[in-house]
C-alpha cells in the first residue's frame, strides 16, 4: 500500500503550524531559576533569553566573590533546565495527535 502523500503533506503543514505556535508561546513564557534559597534569582524565557538577574545584598560578600559566582551559575543553570523542560513539555503536548510520517518523531 502506498503512502497517502496528500494526507502526509496536510499533517506536515499542521505540524509546522503547531510548531510556530509553540515557538511564539515559548518566547512569551518565562521561568525562574534560583540559588542560595532565593538569594540569587534569574528569569529566562523559553528561547533561553535571560530577562533579569536579582541578587539580594546578603549574597554579596566582597571577601568571597567565588561564592557569588557559583550562586549566579547555579541560578542560570536552574533557569536553563526549567526552560528546556518547559519547551519539551509544550512541544510534546502540542504535537499530540498529529500523525507524522514513519521514521519521524519529536
Amino acid at each position: 500500500m502506498q503512502p497517502d502523500f496528500e494526507q502526509m503533506m496536510r499533517s506536515m503543514a499542521k505540524a509546522q503550524e503547531q510548531l510556530m505556535k509553540v515557538q511564539n508561546e515559548l518566547a512569551q513564557a518565562t521561568v525562574e531559576g534560583q540559588a542560595g534559597g532565593g538569594a540569587v534569582r534569574v528569569v529566562c524565557n523559553g528561547e533561553f533569553q535571560f530577562k533579569s538577574l536579582k541578587i539580594k545584598p546578603e549574597a554579596v560578600d566582597m571577601s568571597d566573590l567565588t561564592m557569588l559566582e557559583d550562586l549566579v551559575l547555579t541560578a542560570l543553570n536552574d533557569a536553563a533546565m526549567k526552560a528546556k523542560e518547559m519547551g519539551q513539555t509544550k512541544m510534546q503536548s502540542s504535537m499530540a495527535g498529529i500523525p507524522l510520517p514513519p521514521g519521524m518523531s519529536l
